[in-house]
This record gives C-alpha cells, sequence and structure tokens, in this order.
C-alpha cells in the first residue's frame, strides 16, 4: 500500500543539525575571542549562555560580542574599544575555511555529519518536502549539502540571502521555494528543527507573521550538549521556553512517523 503524501514542509537548520559544529564553527568563536583580548577563551558554556539570549546566531557577531563583554568586564566601555569587525570576521575564517580561500583546509573540513543521504531520501519517498535555512554562509551551507552529502540543488536560504535569525524572513523563502518547486498546496504546516533558541524564535515570529499556518518548532540537541545529562537538561529546558514542541536528539528521530505524530499532535 502506497504511503499517502505527508501534508507538512520540513526545514533543517544545518550547523548542530545537518553537521557537528563543536569542533569548526565554536572553535574558531572561542580562537576568534582568544585572539582578540590576549586573555580570555570562552568555554562551551558560556558560549551557549550567550546563545540562550537569542539574537546572536551569527558566529562573526557572537565573536563580536564576547570580546566586547570581556572588554566590559575589565572596566572598559565597548565604545573605547578599538576592535575592527572586518578583521574579527577575517581570522574567523582563516580558523573555519582555512588561509587559501579556494582550497580550504581549516575546521570545516572536519565536522562530522549528523545524518547520512538515505536520511533524505526516506523522507522524499514519504511525500515530505524539505530545505534548508541556516545562519552560515552561503559557501559553508553549499560545502556541507553538495559536497560531503551529495544533494544535486537544495533548497537552501543562508547568509547572504535573508536577515539574520531570529528574523523569520529566511524560513518563509525557504517555504516559498519548496511550493513553488513542488507545486505544493498553500498553506500546509511547516516545521522546522533547529538546536538554538534563536531557531525556535524564528518559528514563534512565523507564526506571528502567518498565524493561519502551523508553524512547528522542533528542537535538536546538538553533540556538545549531551555531554552530560545534568546539561542536555538545560539546554532541551531552554529549548522548551523558546517554542520548541519536542526535543530529539538526532534529527535522524524526525522521521516520517514523528512528522505524522507531531502534525497529529498539534491538530
Amino acid at each position: 500500500m502506497t504511503q499517502p503524501a505527508c501534508p507538512a514542509i520540513l526545514v533543517f537548520d544545518i550547523d548542530g543539525v545537518i553537521r557537528d559544529v563543536g569542533g569548526s564553527y565554536r572553535l574558531a568563536l572561542a580562537d576568534t575571542v582568544e585572539q582578540f583580548t590576549q586573555q580570555y577563551r570562552p568555554s562551551s558554556a558560556e558560549i551557549d549562555q550567550l546563545k540562550t539570549e537569542g539574537c546572536w546566531n551569527n558566529d562573526w557577531e557572537a565573536s563580536r560580542e564576547l570580546i566586547y563583554r570581556y572588554f566590559e568586564a575589565q572596566g572598559q566601555p565597548r565604545q573605547s574599544v578599538a576592535l575592527d569587525y572586518e578583521a574579527v570576521v577575517a581570522f574567523f575564517q582563516r580558523r573555519y575555511r582555512g588561509a587559501d580561500p579556494t582550497h580550504w583546509t581549516g575546521y570545516i573540513c572536519d565536522e562530522p555529519l549528523l545524518i547520512q543521504p538515505d536520511y533524505l531520501e526516506a523522507l522524499t519517498q514519504a511525500g515530505i518536502s524539505w530545505g534548508f535555512f541556516s545562519g552560515a554562509t552561503r559557501g559553508s551551507a553549499s560545502y556541507v549539502l553538495q559536497k560531503r552529502l551529495g544533494l544535486a540543488a537544495p533548497i537552501l536560504i543562508a547568509m547572504e540571502d535573508a536577515p539574520g535569525k531570529p528574523d523569520p524572513t529566511g524560513l518563509l523563502l525557504t517555504v516559498q521555494q519548496l511550493e513553488a518547486r513542488d507545486q505544493l498546496p498553500l498553506g500546509l504546516p511547516v516545521i522546522y528543527a533547529g538546536d538554538t533558541v534563536a531557531d525556535l524564535q524564528t518559528v514563534q515570529r512565523a507564526t506571528a507573521l502567518q498565524p493561519e499556518r502551523r508553524w512547528i518548532g522542533v528542537g535538536i540537541l546538538p553533540p556538545h550538549a549531551q555531554s552530560a545529562a545534568d546539561y542536555a537538561e538545560t539546554y532541551a529546558l531552554n529549548l522548551k521556553r523558546a517554542g520548541a514542541e519536542t526535543i530529539l536528539k538526532n534529527i535522524s528521530q524526525l522521521d516520517s512517523t514523528c512528522v505524522w505524530r507531531l502534525l497529529t499532535e498539534a491538530a
């Protein structure tokens, strides 16, 4: 018996959901803060604490903010700190991508994948349209989606294409492109899976803009948050408070059965 097409659209964040960035983006962030303070290296917990504020999805901006906060804690107002944002970005990128802008050799080359292509193929076979909305640069996102996962032409809205989260513009654009490509009926429920407070706040803002459509936020625990049970519990609670309707330990758990369950519970 053929399974009916699932009446929902599934959109993925990438970092912490599709790939583990604990040893790449987050490591580059810590390197950058240490470089520009010459003293302070933020811990993983301190990076998470910043991101629970919901407005630091961009790791370049998060690096700059932690640098400023370090100097403020030393009694130096941020407006007196001679900090060149472009220099911060350039240093971060040298760590993350590598010194050669064409042939990447940086931390990005060692990011573990959190899914395999057969997971996405199973969603397609179940009639679920899927795409990606990420705060990563298009180059970085395409690297993992096309070079690592072998996707030919995935629907992707990246940093250059829309304002940063929690602004929902990129999520809305992803949905529009999926509707057009797959000739979907308008108004299908949308599930957005992300690993940060900003991701879940994006869903809440999309709901405010389009209340006639059902928006469902799914929280994903990134690998670094699962290092200890109490830390995982706290991390999950923060995602719940931001609006996650369920918390999963790995995106592969968000299969067609889970999607149907979410739709049923949301009905």
